[in-house]
Order: C-alpha cells, then structure tokens, then sequence
C-alpha cells in the first residue's frame, strides 16, 4: 500500500502525505535536503517555456498560484495522466514509488551532450517507509537512479552512442518519514534499498512500455530489434 495520496488534475499530479517527510533531490525550485508534504508535477507544453521563458521562475509562479508552493516541484512535459505507481515489500521495509516517463530527449551516460530534438524525461518520486539519515536518503537516492537506469536499459531504447540510460532533464525525489531515528544504510544489500529499487524499476519500466506503444502507434519506433516482442 502507497504512503501517499495521488491526485491527478491536469496539468497537476500530486503526491500528497499525511505527516511532513525528509526529501531529497535535484528539483529546479526546492533542490537539496528539504521537509515536505507534497511532490507536485506540472505538465507544460513546448510554447510555455520559450528561449526568454525564466523555467524556473515559471515553475515556481505556476505552483504557488495551484496551492502548491510548499511542495517539491517536478515538471514534464509528459501528460501527468500518464502516471505509474508501485509498492515493494522486503522483510519489514516498504517503499512505493510514482513515476511519468517520456524519452524524447534520451541520451546514454558519458556520450557527447546533445541538443534535445524532442521534448520528453523521466520524473519520479520514491518513498521509503522508514526514516533515514542524511547518509541514507543519499544512498536512497543513488539506488532509485540505478533502478531508474536499469528499467530504462531494459526497455532497449536505443540513441544515436546505444540503448538509452535515461534523459537530459530527468530529475528523482526521494522520501521517507521526518521522525523517529534514521536508518544510516540503504544499498543493495540491504532491505531498504531492495523495496526503492524493485518499486522504482517498476513503476519506470511500465510507464515507459506505455510511452514506447505511444511511440509504436505514431510510426516514430526505435526499439532495438532484438528486444520488440519482450515490450509486447
């Protein structure tokens, strides 16, 4: 079962708790170490944010006006209809995770940066149902972008250097409750980073099989040959 509340009312997806969480990420407006309520997404379109467009600003100014001011902001140009939510469960731990993913701009790790040709990125928040350290929401954070990296590999996308290993503006949220002592490990052999990385592979790999039939059915598909019939 989520730790979170979602509600979807375009151009808004927010994930929403009942107590404030420590969060963590690299969002444009509330990046850092930050106690929220809220994770909230803004759907825009390619004319909101021109070359003289202060993105930033933009966000900020667009949320405040919803009601969403204290909340972590993400923004995609992703439908936010076109969400993916998973829960995992190892042992006592849990972690749940939300998640838009469009690949338009898809690149592979350590290749020459490139201009975007398409709008399109992956965004997502990931939950861990016991408190963390500072040490631990970062840890967290390094195993929900492995997760992240290994769905999107595996769903073949493939970009001029090979197969996709995520996009240029993909920005990652995690969380976990604001009281009580913190965990200070969440790696790969713990339980903790076990249920963010099965919910986070999760949630990315099936918003990103819907994103690829998008693909498939506008005649823009570039699936590796190999991998179609495993997408199917």
């Amino acid at each position: 079962m989520s730790a979170f509340s979602v509600s979807c009312h375009g151009p808004f997806l927010v994930a929403e708790f009942a107590a404030p969480q420590s969060m963590l990420s690299w969002s444009l407006t509330r990046p850092g170490f930050v106690t929220a309520r809220k994770v909230a997404w803004l759907h825009v379109r390619n004319d909101d944010l021109g070359p003289d467009v202060d993105a930033e600003a933009f966000l900020d100014t667009r949320m405040t006006a919803a009601g969403h001011g204290d909340a972590v902001h993400l923004m995609t140009s992703r439908a936010v209809s076109n969400h993916e939510a998973a829960t995992a469960t190892v042992g006592d731990a849990s972690a749940s995770c939300l998640a838009t993913v469009g690949l338009g701009n898809a690149g592979r790790v350590g290749a020459a940066p490139q201009a975007a040709a398409r709008a399109g990125t992956i965004n997502l928040l990931a939950h861990c149902g016991r408190p963390l350290t500072e040490a631990g929401l970062i840890e967290a954070l390094s195993i929900a972008t492995e997760a992240r990296t290994a769905a999107i590999m595996d769903l073949c996308w493939q970009v001029r250097d090979g197969v996709a290993t995520g996009t240029g503006t993909d920005c990652i949220v995690v969380a976990a409750p604001a009281r009580g002592a913190g965990e200070r490990f969440a790696g790969l052999h713990t339980d903790i980073g076990a249920v963010i990385g099965r919910a986070v592979y999760d949630a990315v790999l099936r918003a990103g099989k819907q994103w690829i039939e998008e693909q498939r059915h506008a005649g823009m598909f570039a699936l590796a040959p190999a991998a179609a019939a495993e997408i199917r």
